[in-house]
């Protein structure tokens, strides 16, 4: 196979494992109602079937990352994907709620390790420039494109095989990408300095977990005792010989605008998602297959842009294109709030803006991602891919839980109307969040290239 061949086939691969990781949320919950009836589970229990998979994936992304680097990008990629197989397998059988959320836990952690080093691997095979932009703009693709196919294959599934069918679905998708896996290109990051941070790895990943625990279940204490393992962590890596995240990489201005931005975005387009999917449901009255049909023309959008978007970045600079994203971005989630009405319908309400949003996601996506792994050198990928998803996920989780206490303050009763009023304000919250990144994004210089590696003798097999 040649170079070209065997990158091209690596990003396919890659790509269809972020599809699988964002349609894996989706799916699960779709068929919540059906495992709350089948299990006899209430709606806090199931909430924390979601819950689990947000708190650990979130937990464990750094730590995924690093552990890349030093143990081989492969062998961390296809280790992430058969322990989400065999969570999956758990989940399948599992015949009480807690069972399931310890499984969702495992797959959690499991999809952490794998998208991690999936990242990594993207940018060892494609360096800084017009082929890392086409790459991660195949990973927006996917990614958008994860969301809606979820939700309709959760529904379809749901409702023909039942909610189990739906963690096969997973056991099936992990089994054949870890196959795959095995023939991606060689070559890969050179040796990693012996040791491990492990006292930085404990108080990092317990602080990121119970920082996510208690946005997801709004512990005030859990997220105190997180700060205060995460302010441990900044301690520990100043005085350790061999750090799990050395100060001088979080010191690079790129690196760290960029990722804020990242978690700026995520903040307003996942409560979008989530937002949009109920108010079809709960205000229109769609089913839930419908629903989330109704998100398909922003993903066909948002997969027609994202190749488009390192052209862009070549004529207007990357950080006009970010900031243009992030205007557009801000732009369609005011005219979707603007746009939502009690008895409307989706063509009057969410279609014309939904395609906005869809040509905004790839931008903000991609080139927050190029600005914040631009400065990376070979031996950091791992490590700049669970910084950089730390952020995004981290930025999911406290959107979600701000949007939804911004709609729950203002809807009071249970009809369309008010139902209606809490959507809006939040996705009005959500504007306000890209208009502060579209702010932001203008200070944004050009990040310096990543500093050439000392020279070794050996390069040695990733996996």
């Amino acid at each position: 196979m040649t170079r070209a061949g065997g990158t091209r086939g690596a990003l396919a691969l890659l790509a269809a494992t972020q599809l699988v990781m964002v349609m894996d949320t989706a799916v699960t919950n779709v068929a919540l109602p059906s495992i709350g009836h089948d299990l006899g589970a209430g709606s806090a229990a199931l909430s924390w079937v979601a819950n689990a998979y947000l708190i650990t994936f979130g937990g464990l992304l750094l730590l995924g990352g690093r552990g890349a680097d030093l143990l081989g990008h492969r062998r961390v990629f296809t280790a992430g994907l058969a322990l989400l197989a065999a969570a999956s397998v758990a989940g399948g059988l599992a015949q009480t709620t807690g069972a399931l959320v310890a499984a969702r836990a495992a797959q959690g952690a499991g999809a952490a390790l794998a998208a991690a080093a999936a990242f990594a691997l993207l940018l060892l095979l494609f360096p800084d420039g017009p082929a890392r932009h086409r790459a991660l703009g195949a990973f927006a693709a996917m990614g958008g494109l994860g969301g809606v196919l979820g939700t309709a294959l959760g529904g379809v599934l749901t409702d023909l095989l039942g909610w189990r069918s739906t963690f096969w679905l997973n056991v099936a998708a992990a089994a054949v990408l870890g196959l795959l896996a095995l023939r991606l290109p060689a070559g890969g990051t050179r040796d990693a300095e012996p040791g491990f941070d492990l006292l930085g790895a404990l108080t990092v990943t317990g602080g990121l977990g119970l920082v996510a625990y208690a946005l997801v279940g709004h512990d005030p204490l859990a997220g105190a005792a997180g700060a205060l393992l995460l302010a441990a962590f900044a301690v520990t890596e100043t005085r350790t010989a061999r750090p799990l995240v050395p100060p001088a990489v979080l010191r690079r201005p790129a690196l760290r605008l960029a990722g804020g931005l990242g978690a700026l975005a995520q903040m307003t387009l996942f409560p979008m998602f989530f937002l949009v999917s109920l108010y079809l449901q709960s205000v229109l009255g769609q089913s839930p297959l419908t629903g989330g049909l109704g998100l398909l023309p922003l993903s066909l959008v948002v997969v027609a842009t994202a190749p488009l978007t390192g052209r862009l970045i070549g004529r207007l600079g990357l950080a006009r294109t970010m900031t243009l994203g992030f205007v557009l971005l801000c732009a369609g989630t005011v005219w979707l709030a603007l746009a939502l009405r009690p008895h409307g319908t989706f063509a009057t309400t969410v279609l014309a803006p939904s395609l906005v949003l869809g040509a905004a996601l790839p931008l903000v996506m991609v080139t927050t991602n190029v600005a914040a792994t631009a400065e990376a050198t070979p031996e950091e990928t791992g490590l700049a891919s669970g910084l950089v998803n730390t952020g995004q996920q981290f930025g999911s989780v406290l959107g979600l839980a701000v949007v939804v206490a911004v709609a729950t303050a203002r809807t009071g009763t249970a009809t369309p109307q008010a139902a209606t009023a809490g959507f809006r304000a939040a996705l009005l919250t959500g504007a306000a969040f890209a208009a502060a990144a579209a702010l932001l994004s203008v200070r944004l210089g050009r990040p310096a290239p990543a500093p050439a590696p000392p020279r070794q003798d050996r390069v040695p097999d990733p996996r």
